[in-house]
């Protein structure tokens, strides 16, 4: 089917919900101390609270408000896989075995405030069970993908100086073959029904749900993500309590706008900053259902039953399933075919969405607005957004430039702490009175913006700036395309020229690859400004792509410029 072959690109939240409805936020919840503070927030006057933690102030207040039968009486975490196992927790139950967990973490692995724990697990219910221990006890958490090799869990856990690692049997020998360079890991635990020696494992675990959250300001670190690394090593993003856990509150509600009597679906890999905002805090701020399915591999077929089969189990008067479906390239912009195809199949609208592990979601289309194809929607409302030239100006409607979000004279909340121990790159994404994302994009009389590719990926070809994202998007309407990528090659009259390097659909296996180059070519001449076609087409068996999915077109680049 060519809708799935095309689903390479997805980027989508698939809602089956009225575009039109209003934010339903739970009165009680809103009036509690943290939230009294919401609307001088959203004003700009910043008037946050002093001490926040998203276990006690957040999850706590949603038990209380389900006790009271003031909630739906729909799960606050529910998880299947394909083998018939079913896990299902309410805001009280997830509290009874968060502080368990917590107790185990703080005596038995012997952890405190501050300490740093890598979380590298599959989409199992102990991953949303440690996180939450994790905020009670005060300890910082680092995701993970667990695509890593032994390499990448070497330099994370020697460049985060971790206390603790928690995984499965799966990774635990790659854990293990690199433990004895990590002098300040004291801890391994293993998600496991077997065990290993010298890991503590999770199912043996048994304290008591005798646990008192523990205090912290809103400015405390909660969580480091390694940022995906496409051009040298992971960075350390560091996000603090307020800025995960708090933010919601502020924005959230234009993208997601879920209820109580709602639950979401996102596919996305557990390594990702998506997966803490979309299946994590966004979801739990507004009361709603967590749906996870336990996929090895994301299967398209397999999403679409899952979404018939549970939308019937799972009914109320608004019941909704959201789904946030990331394929092979996850994290790459969503070209409008898709949205045209996913439109044609479905009759559903995607709303795409736009961020940064530094920020979190900066553009989205939200329910009401217009969705413009190719276009990430409108800045989300804590970010004021802007098109700036390389001094920090603002550029005009129209003209490309790179993406910014005002960061003085006040630092929004949502923004990352630092990039920690890196003071150089924190200081180098600041520019004039903007923090710049790195990536180029243009903005409409509308304020609607669209990407157009890294500020390093941007090829300049006889005077010609061209993004890679514009040329991509039209090889991937090719049906010989299933994958490409696009970047600057070597060229002695023109500087440089634009190379595609594309993966073929297997019914295209066997054509002329000098015909098909130039069917290619001029597919791209008829769809968009006819200097931006390929003069160079190679192609391959697969891209290069980091561990949580992204294409490396540095490492393509490179091999063009002979550095590698």
């Amino acid at each position: 089917m060519k809708l799935l072959l095309k689903l390479q690109k997805l980027k989508l939240l698939w809602t089956l919900k009225s575009p039109n409805r209003t934010f339903h936020g739970h009165p009680r919840l809103l009036s509690s101390d943290v939230y009294s503070q919401y609307e001088s927030i959203r004003q700009g006057k910043q008037e946050i609270p002093k001490y926040f933690n998203f276990a006690s102030d957040v999850l706590d207040k949603w038990s209380e408000i389900e006790k009271a039968g003031k909630r739906p009486s729909n799960p606050a975490f529910w998880w299947v896989n394909g083998e018939g196992e079913e896990v299902k927790w309410s805001f009280e139950e997830l509290g009874f075995l968060s502080r368990k967990v917590a107790n185990a973490l703080t005596k038995e692995c012997g952890l405190q405030k501050g300490d740093r724990l890598i979380l590298v697990l599959p989409r199992i219910p102990e991953w949303w069970l440690v996180k939450v221990a994790c905020m009670r006890a005060g300890i910082v958490i680092i995701p993970g993908t667990s695509q890593m090799s032994a390499k990448d869990i070497l330099y994370r856990l020697q460049a985060s100086k971790a206390a603790c690692i928690v995984t499965t049997d799966k990774l635990a020998p790659a854990v293990d073959s690199v433990a004895s360079q990590c002098q300040l890991l004291k801890t391994k635990l293993m998600v496991s029904k077997g065990s290993r020696e010298g890991w503590l494992n999770f199912t043996e675990l048994n304290q008591s749900a005798d646990h008192s959250c523990i205090k912290t300001r809103i400015q405390d670190p909660m969580m480091i993500f390694f940022t995906s690394g496409t051009t040298g090593s992971p960075k350390m993003t560091q996000h603090s309590q307020g800025s995960l856990g708090f933010r919601p509150l502020l924005s959230e509600r234009y993208w997601l706008d879920l209820t109580p009597s709602q639950m979401i679906w996102n596919t996305a890999d557990t390594g990702w900053i998506l997966t803490s905002i979309a299946s994590f805090f966004d979801p739990w701020v507004f009361g709603s259902c967590i749906f996870i399915h336990h996929l090895p591999q994301t299967d398209s077929e397999v999403i679409l039953n899952v979404r018939e089969k549970h939308m019937e189990m799972y009914s109320s008067a608004e019941s909704v399933i959201a789904f946030l479906v990331f394929n092979s390239l996850g994290g790459e912009p969503l070209n409008p075919e898709v949205m045209e195809q996913w439109k044609s199949y479905t009759g559903l609208d995607i709303y795409e969405v736009y961020g940064q592990t530094e920020m979190g979601v900066i553009c989205s289309v939200s329910k009401g607005m217009k969705i413009k194809p190719g276009s990430m929607g409108k800045a989300a409302p804590l970010y004021d957004v802007q098109i700036v030239d390389k001094n920090a100006n603002i550029l005009p409607p129209g003209q490309q430039g790179e993406i910014a979000i005002r960061s003085k004279p006040i630092r929004p909340l949502g923004f990352f702490s630092e990039y920690l121990d890196n003071p150089k790159k924190t200081a180098e994404s600041e520019r004039g009175d903007f923090y710049v994302t790195g990536d180029r994009g243009t903005m409409d009389e509308e304020r609607y913006f669209q990407f157009i590719g890294r500020d390093d990926d941007i090829i300049i070809s006889s005077g010609y700036r061209i993004g890679p994202f514009e040329v991509e998007s039209a090889l991937i309407e090719h049906p010989a395309v299933v994958e490409t990528a696009v970047v600057s090659s070597p060229d002695p009259l023109r500087g440089e020229v634009v190379k595609a390097f594309v993966v073929l659909s297997p019914t295209f296996s066997a054509t002329d690859l000098k015909s098909l180059t130039r069917d290619l070519q001029d597919h791209v001449k008829k769809t968009t400004a006819p200097y931006k076609y390929p003069r160079k087409v190679e192609f391959v068996k697969e891209l290069p792509k980091t561990v949580t999915g992204k294409i490396k077109r540095n490492e393509l680049r490179d091999k063009e410029w002979g550095r590698i």
